[in-house]
């Protein structure tokens, strides 16, 4: 279960050539967040990383670090009971040190400042996220295995579950116990401070009811106070569009995969066709996934593409709309590259993509597909399999 150590010696080096391509004369990167620390540790223990341009890197742990040496092949892993710790070990820090900033609370920042009597921050984000992006095969590989898991329960197993009467909740508890029983780790994490069991599962117009993620579709959720899971009082009616938006992890790596179902009967016309346009531009997408492309030509390439009136209520429904066709996934459901404007860089073999091009259709609910994809020279590898979606269960 050990993340080996030359995937950690890989990680390091490539994070610092990144810095020094970026962030020439950096002398102290630190790292806090759970997420990113597993990445370069192999241990998501409470405690902070120091990697220094010049010197080794060093994992500092304050809970647990019998676990943190258990669990990891990380070469210099300290025990800490606080940052004074380290501030007796360093004597020195430099004036400047590297943040996660979009993951370090005030509250922390101020403690550590406090010890470590640096002066000034700098984001480090976009370089960790950056050298994330691009899978190893070691990583492609437990992302394969996330994607077979997700494949054989929504377009196997979810067609056996739904019966008339069911109501969100119940489906979606079902539908947890049935992917932690196939292997999904039990939950996905996404940048920020996001967690979700599973994610948007919901009947008919259910899928367009806004949320606070960014994302094209939405749920209506148990209560205000817990805005996801489900609506238990909605049942499911014949004529129901059904729409299961989940992730799935596994060893903490996932995939994202939207399928979609027809129950009773067909849902309206223009609905359909709808749904199938949207295939037709997930595929268009996926074949544009080569090394060298540049994420933002590929979105405005493809946006530009599309007819005015399919425009409405295209990624989203009503005010409620993303400005994205597709988003980078591993350790988090939304990583980099994202396929949208302002993200220039080229793509790179092993980078891996969630496509979902979606679109809201008044009084049925969120039509379109969503699956996971590896960069390759000929195109989008999916990992999640080739359903054109809108199953049938009459």
């Amino acid at each position: 279960m050990k993340v080996p150590l030359s995937e950690l010696e890989d990680r390091m080096k490539r994070f610092r050539a990144r810095m020094d391509k970026t962030q020439p004369g950096w002398d102290l990167a630190a790292i806090t967040a759970k997420v990113p620390l597993y990445y370069f540790t192999g241990t998501m223990q409470d405690g902070l990383l120091l990697i220094p341009r010049d010197g080794d890197a060093v994992f500092w742990v304050r809970q647990s670090y019998g676990r943190a040496v258990g669990e990891s092949l990380f070469p210099d892993i300290r025990k800490m009971r606080s940052y004074r710790d380290i501030a007796a070990e360093m004597k020195k820090f430099p004036g400047t040190i590297h943040l996660e900033t979009e993951h370090v609370p005030v509250a922390q920042l101020q403690r550590m400042q406090k010890h470590l009597r640096f002066q000034n921050v700098k984001a480090v984000d976009d370089q960790v996220g950056a050298v994330r992006a691009r899978k190893s095969p070691y990583e492609l590989a437990l992302m394969e295995r996330a994607g077979k898991i997700h494949r054989r329960v929504l377009e196997h197993l979810v067609p056996g579950m739904l019966a008339e009467g069911i109501d969100e909740v119940t489906f979606a508890c079902d539908l947890y116990s049935v992917m932690v029983k196939e292997g999904h780790q039990g939950i996905i994490r996404f940048g920020g401070f996001n967690e979700m069991v599973l994610g948007e599962i919901g009947f008919g117009t259910s899928t367009i009811c806004p949320v606070c993620v960014d994302t094209p579709g939405g749920m209506a959720g148990m209560h205000p106070s817990v805005p996801q899971t489900g609506d238990p009082q909605r049942k499911l009616r014949k004529g129901d569009l059904v729409v299961v938006d989940i992730g799935c992890g596994y060893k903490g790596y996932q995939t994202d995969k939207t399928l979609s179902y027809m129950f009773g009967r067909p849902i309206p016309d223009h609905a359909i066709e709808a749904h199938h346009r949207c295939v037709e531009i997930q595929d268009e997408l996926a074949s544009l996934l080569k090394p060298g492309a540049i994420p933002s030509e590929i979105y405005r390439a493809v946006m530009a593409g599309l007819e005015p009136s399919f425009l409405e209520n295209f990624m989203g429904f009503g005010e409620h709309r993303v400005k994205f066709l597709g988003h980078g996934i591993g350790l988090w459901i939304d990583e980099l590259p994202v396929i949208a404007e302002g993200f220039d860089e080229p793509l790179e073999e092993g980078m891996v993509l969630a496509l979902e091009p979606k679109k809201g259709i008044a009084d049925v609910g969120l039509v379109g597909i969503e699956n996971t994809f590896a960069v390759t020279p000929q195109g989008g590898r999916s990992l999640t399999g080739t359903n054109r979606g809108l199953v049938e269960i009459f």
